[in-house]
């Protein structure tokens, strides 16, 4: 099977840009470009602004230089963690950052995100990092499992699936992984909302990527990067995330938050783009 393009739907696309405050000649930055979708809108919303567009992904870096080719030079793009930006030039008028994986890092089989299809264990942003899910699940104690599945999952049976994951070691597919999730858990829990292995899944993904770690340096040194009213905008889906980037918004001494309560989808954009779902936006200026 082919891999698909490497398409992006921006989530919250009027509330992103109406949130940056695009100014004429401003100066933006996407820390998380994905196939170039927000900062397409970026760039349509003022004929002057230029941008700075970042993303560890390999494929999501090439597909973002070819997607906005028709920017010309407005546009500099370059393939990294935002983590470790060091960003050229004057301060920025505007930092995005949209969190998570994006639909093709799912549908490709061989990325490993994913329990829907046979894959590999890797769940690397960035082929080019050493740590994959499958070191962890083969390789790290029942306990380090568990805890890692209860803080970064949030799964109260952490424990249970831990024993299971250690117990039939070693894993070789996600589908594996995942179906032993699924007969680690009581009958009631699985068929609830979510399929059992799916916080397992968030789990292993942040924990090979330091999700938390990378997001936790990008809120420190975003405000050093903003031009005075400058704005920061994230967007993050799950709670982790939310209560990481609210709390550091609201107690950062550089930053006024703009967006008391987060902003999040309409159902009709959640209609037309499901994974808009779980966006929560929020929003701060440089004081």
């Amino acid at each position: 099977m082919a891999e698909p393009e490497f398409h992006h739907v921006p989530v919250l696309p009027e509330a992103v840009i109406a949130g940056l405050s695009i100014q004429p000649g401003g100066r933006y930055l996407d820390a998380t470009a994905g196939g170039g979708g927000h900062s397409r809108l970026i760039l349509e919303a003022d004929p002057t602004v230029n941008l700075v567009a970042v993303d560890q992904d390999a494929a999501a870096i090439a597909a973002t230089r070819a997607n906005l080719a028709e920017f010309g030079d407005r546009v500099t793009t370059w393939h990294g963690n935002f983590a470790n930006l060091k960003p050229p030039g004057p301060p920025f008028n505007g930092i995005l950052a949209d969190l998570g994986v994006s639909s093709v890092q799912l549908d490709v089989g061989d990325r490993g995100f994913s329990f829907r299809q046979s894959a590999p264990l890797d769940m690397r942003m960035d082929p080019r990092q050493d740590l994959t899910a499958a070191d962890i699940v083969n390789h790290w104690d029942e306990t380090e499992l568990a805890n890692l599945i209860y803080t970064y999952g949030e799964e109260r049976l952490s424990r249970r699936i831990a024993r299971k994951i250690v117990d039939q070691r070693p894993w070789q597919t996600t589908t594996d992984l995942a179906e032993a999730i699924f007969h680690s858990v009581p009958r009631s829990y699985r068929y609830g909302r979510i399929h059992p292995a799916t916080r397992t899944f968030q789990a292993l993904r942040i924990a090979v990527n330091r999700e938390l770690d990378v997001l936790e340096t990008l809120l420190k040194l975003a405000p050093t990067w903003l031009a005075p009213s400058g704005r920061l905008a994230i967007i993050s889906f799950h709670s982790l995330e939310d209560r990481l980037v609210k709390h550091s918004l609201k107690d950062s001494p550089d930053l006024k938050v703009i967006t008391k309560k987060p902003v999040i989808a309409t159902e009709d954009e959640i209609d037309q783009n499901p994974r808009a779902r779980s966006a929560k936006l929020r929003v701060a200026e440089r004081l």
